[in-house]
């Protein structure tokens, strides 16, 4: 220690004050001007990226993605390295992030092969019971708007009920994708939403419309005495199964690629090469029509989510294609929106946060097998994955000028669903005690009053299936890790699931570990060495102590109402959001004087 630190030490024993005493009053210090700035209600304004790997960012330690904006907001702020998504899907994850719940809490992830919602037509959706984070801060006196993806769903039992609509979570406004991005939305690539099952469905088809052809020509030839109305009947049932077919399929993009304003449908379908840019004015013009606040503001972008539609002036840029060339604009964006609070003079009076839904997709990939998806860094796997590090693990970063101290980096874990703890305290709500809360308040560490996550323990699952769990040993500081299952990859040894569009969570598509694997996160993030009792004299403890937690954490889970259930999921032509007449659903914005 120099001699400024020894003196501090010396002049502070003079006066009768311990050194252990002097930490204990910055602390309380601290917290002292937290409380003072929170009440005053400060704006806050929450940005996801879908689909963005960790290691795509420059303040992240990726050194050939340009991405000034994001690494700015770092530098002016606080950045989390052990920042961990609740699930490694959209739906699920977004739905524990809105409500600081695991998703199964509300019913909101797998339990029969679906794992995030198909359809904007179908049933299923967040419960009108949960409380977000949105609704809390309603009525504490925030305008709250919604921009961008919601994917939480939209309609229980009619085309107009909104049951699980933005505007019935707690947002005052919405602009945006009821659904989500998809392959479907661009003409010009391959079919993605149940492209397996829609595969089958076709073939069936075929060799139904083979058969009837087949009796009405025998009919005609007299080698067939099945009377006519059979085959006629047939015939119907065909024309009726196709006449199915087409319309949940085949109209995949003008059923799901729609865009909404509030309750109603604007575009359909939406056009994806000015989306980016709608959005992006939308979240401009709200921030400066409210900026005399108090205003939360989630902006859940619809980079970087295949089909990667990109702007021509960002194409080109990266040395890493057209996804290199995505996440850019991404940042440029990001970039965009930080300039509005500066120019609508409330950048200081605002409490911001980025980070991505889970980790990058490695499966995604071109007809020519070029990446189409997010690098997640040192850490092994990717989205679909909820046990491996590179599924879960994701940017947090958070900056408020004048209250979170600029440049500091904090290595506890914590979860995405801290946020709605945080952001509840931050608008004087008050956490709902009538449920389960997984979700811890991060205020406490970003500020510097707290040394230590809360989080002891963290589980980590995949559709309705425990995959891992963690421990922060702080007695001797080690991050233990469990996995109870992982995914099989394939090929065998790729680290990904090529060829399934994600890695499963049960089924014959994952390995179930007794004993289970060990890893120590503190000396091994990649989870490239599994431990044994041979090389870790700790590892029949540390299972066991891990094993305690869990069943613990299994006393606290309660039934739901599935809403991933195959007739919660299927298309319902009655609950299809439409503009115009349905079925032939059609509706354009207004053209944008200069472009995108």
């Amino acid at each position: 220690m120099g001699p400024v630190g020894r003196r501090g030490r010396a002049t502070a024993a003079a006066r009768g004050w311990r050194w252990p005493d002097l930490v204990t009053l910055g602390l309380l210090l601290s917290a002292c001007e937290l409380e003072a700035a929170i009440a005053f209600k400060p704006n806050i304004l929450l940005i996801m990226a879908d689909d963005l790997g960790i290691g795509d960012l420059g303040c992240y330690g990726n050194d050939t993605l340009r991405t000034p904006n994001i690494d700015r907001l770092a530098e002016e702020g606080v950045r989390l390295t052990q920042h961990l998504a609740a699930a490694p899907l959209c739906t699920p994850s977004r739905a524990a992030f809105l409500t600081g719940r695991h998703s199964f809490r509300s019913g909101m992830d797998a339990t029969d092969g679906y794992r995030a919602l198909q359809w904007n037509g179908g049933s299923g959706g967040l419960p009108e019971n949960e409380s977000t984070f949105a609704r809390i801060l309603q009525r504490q006196g925030y305008a709250t708007g919604l921009i961008g993806k919601w994917h939480q769903g939209v309609n229980c039992e009619s085309r107009t009920d909104h049951c699980h609509h933005p505007l019935r979570h707690g947002f005052d406004y919405f602009y945006g994708l009821p659904f989500t991005l998809v392959n479907d939305c661009d003409p010009a690539r391959p079919p993605e939403v149940d492209a397996a099952l829609r595969a089958r469905l076709w073939h069936h088809t075929q060799l139904a419309a083979l058969g009837v052809l087949t009796l009405a020509l025998g009919k005609a030839c007299g080698l067939v005495s099945a009377p006519w109305r059979a085959i006629t009947g047939a015939a119907g049932l065909l024309l009726l199964g196709f006449g199915s077919w087409y319309a949940s399929f085949g109209f995949v993009r003008r059923w799901n690629c729609i865009v909404m304003r509030n309750h109603d449908v604007v575009e359909q379908p939406m056009d994806l090469e000015r989306a980016a840019g709608r959005l992006l004015r939308e979240a401009v013009s709200y921030i400066e029509r409210n900026k005399d606040g108090p205003f939360l503001l989630f902006l859940s972008l619809l980079h970087v989510h295949i089909p990667l539609v990109t702007a021509p002036e960002f194409l080109g840029k990266s040395p890493h294609g057209l996804y290199g060339d995505h996440v850019q604009e991404m940042d440029w964006l990001v970039g965009q929106i930080l300039n509005a609070l500066e120019e609508s003079g409330v950048a200081n009076a605002t409490f911001t946060y980025f980070t991505s839904d889970h980790g990058g997709h490695l499966e995604a990939r071109d007809g020519e097998g070029a990446q189409l998806g997010g690098w997640n860094g040192v850490y092994r796997g990717g989205k679909g994955m909820a046990g491996w590090e590179g599924g879960i693990r994701v940017p947090g970063i958070f900056r408020w000028p004048g209250v979170l101290p600029a440049g500091r980096v904090i290595h506890e874990p914590t979860s995405l669903m801290d946020v709605f703890p945080t952001v509840v305290q931050l608008g004087g709500g008050k956490v709902p005690q009538d449920r389960v809360i997984d979700g811890r308040s991060l205020l406490p560490l970003l500020q510097g009053a707290a040394r230590r996550s809360e989080h002891e323990f963290l589980f980590h699952y995949c559709g309705a299936s425990l995959h891992a769990a963690r421990w922060h040993d702080t007695q001797n500081g080690r991050l233990w890790k469990v996995h109870y299952v992982t995914p099989r990859f394939h090929p065998p040894g790729a680290g990904a699931c090529y060829g399934r569009g994600v890695c499963p969570c049960s089924g014959d598509g994952v390995t179930r570990h007794s004993p289970p694997l060990l890893f120590d996160l503190s000396t091994d993030p990649s989870e490239a060495r599994p431990l044994s009792p041979d090389s870790e004299p700790l590892y029949h403890a540390v299972v066991a102590r891990v094993g305690e937690a869990v069943e613990e954490h299994r006393g606290t889970l309660s039934p739901v109402t599935p809403q991933f259930s195959l007739t919660r999921i299927l298309w319902k032509p009655w609950l299809q959001p439409c503009c115009g007449i349905f079925p032939f659903c059609s509706c354009r914005q207004d053209e944008d004087p200069g472009g995108t």
